[in-house]
This record gives C-alpha cells, sequence and structure tokens, in this order.
C-alpha cells in the first residue's frame, strides 16, 4: 500500500455479510445484461454481413469478457475488500488514482447510466401501460423506489435484484425458445464469411472487425460491479471469484442463443435492416402478443441493471468515505441495517437529477474513454500484486488459489490491457471533445481528492 494512504483513527464499519453465491452471481448477471442484447444484434449485423462472423463476434467479445472475469476473479480472491475495482486500483498504485475511479463513478459514470437506463424503463412502462406521464418523472419514480428499497438492507436490495435477473433470464430463454420452435429459419447458419460493403482491404476488415466488436464489448460490460459489495458476500474469496466466472459464462451462453435466433428468424438482411430484433422475433412468433412480451422483458431487464447498480456502485463512495476522501457522513451506516444509507441516498439524488436533465446521453459519450482507462488500470493491477508476493493468492485455501488464477497469464491479461487501451484510443480518434469534456471531469477530481486528504490528515 502506498506510504502516503490515509491515516486511520477510527474502526472499520462492519457491513454485514448476507449474501451467498447465488446473489453474487445474480449480481455479477444482473450487472452485464441489460437492454443491449435485445438491440445490439443488429448493429453488429450492419458492420459484418454473414451469420458466421456476426456469431464470431459475439463469441470473441464473449472470450473477452471471460478473459476480464478471470482477472477480476483473482483480484477479488487476493483483495476481497469493500469497494472492489476501487480497492484494487488503492492498493495497487495510489489513492488518489482510487479517488479518481469512484469520483468519476459518482458523477458520471455511474449515474449518468442509470439516468440513461432509468428512461429507457419509463419508455417500456409507458407503452406498455398506457398511462399518460413524464417518461421522465417515471424514471424518477423508479429510481426513488429502488433507493428505499436498497436502504432497507442488502437482503432486501439483493433480493429484489434477484428477483428481477430470473425473470430477465426467463424473458431471454422465452425469447430463444420461440425463435427456435415457433419460427421456420431464413438461412443456413455455415454461410460464409462476409464483412460490409466496400470493407475489402485486409485493413479495412480489421477497422470493420472492430467497429463490430464495440457494441459488443460494451454489451459484456459490467461484470466488475459486483465486486463493489465483496464486503457482504460470505466467504469472498471463494464465492465471488466462482461467481464472476459461473455468471459470465451464463451471460455468453444467453447472449450466443438470442444471436443465433435473431439470424435463424431474421436473416442478416433482416437483422441488419431493424432496430428492433427481439421485438421482431416475438412478433413473428406469437404477434402482436409477442411483441408486448418482449416489450415486458426489456422493461424489466431495464429495472434489474437499476436494481443491480443501486445495490452495488454506493459501496465505493463508502469506501472513499472510510478512507477519509470524501464526506465523512457516506461511511456512516444504519444501525439497523447495516448498509450505508447515506451513499445509496447520495447517488439515487444524483441519478434523478441527471435523468430528470435530460441530457445523459451527451454525458455517457464523455465517459466511454475513461471507463475503460480504468479497466485496461485495474487488470494491470494482477502484474503489481503477483510481483509484490510470490504466492497467487493471500489467505486463502489451496484450492481457492488453483481457481482463482487467471489462464494463459501474462499473455491474457496482457491482452486484455491492450484491448482496453484500443478501445481508449478508437474513442479518442472519433470523439475528441467528449473524450476531453470526460478527461476534465475526471481531472477535476485532483484538487478534490488533495483537499479531502488535507482536511482529514491526522
Amino acid at each position: 500500500m502506498p506510504d502516503d494512504f490515509p491515516v486511520r483513527d477510527h474502526a472499520t464499519p462492519a457491513l454485514a455479510r448476507r449474501l451467498g453465491l447465488f446473489d453474487a452471481t445474480m449480481i455479477v448477471m444482473g450487472g452485464i445484461i441489460g437492454s443491449g442484447i435485445f438491440m445490439n444484434p443488429s448493429v453488429v449485423a450492419r458492420q459484418v454481413t454473414t451469420p458466421f462472423l456476426i456469431l464470431g463476434v459475439w463469441v470473441l467479445g464473449g472470450l473477452v469478457a471471460l478473459i476480464a472475469a478471470f482477472i477480476w476473479a483473482e483480484l477479488a480472491a487476493l483483495r476481497p475488500e469493500v469497494g472492489g475495482q476501487y480497492a484494487y486500483l488503492r492498493e495497487a498504485y495510489h489513492p488518489l488514482i482510487a479517488f479518481l475511479y469512484g469520483w468519476g463513478l459518482l458523477l458520471v459514470i455511474q449515474t449518468g447510466g442509470m439516468a440513461a437506463v432509468a428512461v429507457t424503463f419509463a419508455r417500456y412502462f409507458l407503452e406498455l401501460t398506457g398511462l399518460r406521464m413524464s417518461d421522465k418523472a417515471v424514471a424518477a419514480l423508479a429510481l426513488v423506489a429502488l433507493t428505499v428499497i436498497n436502504c432497507l438492507g442488502v437482503r432486501a436490495g439483493s433480493s429484489v435484484q434477484s428477483l428481477l435477473m430470473v425473470l430477465k433470464i426467463l424473458a431471454i430463454v422465452g425469447l430463444i425458445f420461440c425463435g427456435m420452435w415457433l419460427i421456420g429459419p431464413q438461412l443456413g447458419i455455415t454461410q460464409g464469411v462476409g464483412i460490409a460493403p466496400g470493407a475489402g482491404r485486409p485493413s479495412s476488415f480489421l477497422t470493420t472487425l472492430g467497429a463490430a466488436m464495440v457494441p459488443v464489448l460494451f454489451a459484456y460490460g459490467g461484470w466488475q460491479t459486483s465486486t463493489f459489495v465483496a464486503g457482504e458476500i460470505r466467504e469472498p474469496q471463494k464465492n465471488l471469484p466462482r461467481a464472476l466466472v459461473i455468471g459470465v459464462t451464463g451471460v455468453i451462453i444467453l447472449y450466443l442463443g438470442v444471436n443465433f435466433v435473431c439470424l435463424r428468424a431474421l436473416g442478416v438482411s433482416g437483422l441488419a435492416n431493424t432496430t428492433t430484433p427481439a421485438s421482431d422475433v416475438m412478433r413473428l412468433a406469437l404477434g402482436d402478443t409477442g411483441a408486448r412480451l418482449i416489450a415486458a422483458g426489456i422493461a424489466i431487464s431495464t429495472l434489474g441493471f437499476l436494481s443491480q447498480s443501486m445495490l452495488t456502485a454506493p459501496r465505493v463512495y463508502f469506501a472513499m468515505a472510510d478512507d477519509r476522501l470524501f464526506f465523512r457522513s457516506v461511511a456512516k451506516l444504519s444501525r439497523k441495517t447495516q448498509v450505508p444509507v447515506v451513499a445509496i441516498v447520495l447517488q439515487g439524488m444524483l441519478a434523478i437529477a441527471i435523468a430528470l436533465w435530460g441530457k445523459y446521453e451527451q454525458i455517457l459519450n464523455y465517459v466511454v474513454s475513461v471507463d475503460f482507462i480504468f479497466f485496461g488500470a485495474t487488470a494491470a493491477c494482477i502484474f503489481i500484486f503477483r510481483r509484490r508476493a510470490r504466492k497467487p493468492a493471500i489467505n486463502t485455501t489451496e484450492g481457492a488459489r488453483s481457481f482463482t488464477r487467471v489462464p494463459g497469464h501474462p499473455v491474457t491479461t496482457a491482452l486484455f490491457v491492450a484491448i482496453c487501451w484500443l478501445v481508449v484510443i478508437n474513442t479518442v480518434y472519433k470523439y475528441p471533445e467528449n473524450t476531453l469534456i470526460g478527461l476534465a471531469i475526471l481531472l477535476a477530481g485532483i484538487p478534490a481528492f488533495y483537499f479531502w486528504r488535507a482536511k482529514n490528515k491526522t
């Protein structure tokens, strides 16, 4: 740990370890599966034009996500602490790096993402119910409800999250079943390799393939948020790594199933020419009833993502405050529920403000590069922790050590870090103005860090 890490003169608050392997696995899957899988298959099909490549891109994205799962699993076994990714960055590099991650998470990444997803939920909810309300108002009410539920305790928040995750899985399985058994195939899945028209050169092929990978990588993102609640998982050195690998593997299977049935039912051209592939598949299978059923499934999926976000991310702000690098009240736990109520309410209020403000889509563009900078930096922590200790894990059983080692390290870890940097470079190249705004928001955290460190230094 860095020498200038803030000195504490207080006992670390005791979070209640009430989450088991099933809860942790549902949190992993809930952090990944949002509304993207119901729409992103058509985005990929507009870039690569054969079933082989479309499915291949999703397989490749799944392998990248699985590598990430093993990396975060080893990190979770090495440092099973509150805040997860925040704790890894703090101990591997410097408290400032960890603080900047938490700063960006609170101000833009998590709250902005929650605002966007909340409005998506509201639009589907209003479409299904026919209520005459503002989508922003419904989004705000959904965020208020989830904030209250998570203030009631980690068990209450996790139970709601697990229920919504099970409903998500049922919705996706229902989509796969209808696509496989109620609709005739439109084409063979073994058609030859091809890419978008006008991209015949090898360099153009790689560029096109890279463009197709972007929505895939984002659809697979979110596994890292499960590590935020490490302090509330029973036997985290065993259960959290297992949940990461099991959860990501389950998502890969579901995602490949969705893409297979979309291709089978719509064909490549039909998939490329729609923006609502899941709805189209269900409409072919069950008519308007099918379309309404999948709309309900998407609404549940987005609500489940919000529930997972409300459950996990406040633990990062709690860890920041516990390190005396944020408002001290954020580190306070409710005596009754043993959860960081102030941290939960703070995140909920900011997400509601962004949702009502209505400019969240622009804000989300700011943080793409910032998010992947921290992904790459976090994965590189493995090199630092392994160098500091010859053993692959600390305070774990021999079985846990073997399970949590990253397969193929250092090659696979270095490959994941390189992919993260490539995403950052591509984002800077395509969206230079938005990237600068995101970096400006991030850098604004530097004086804030030194302010809190000076204020609370003893």
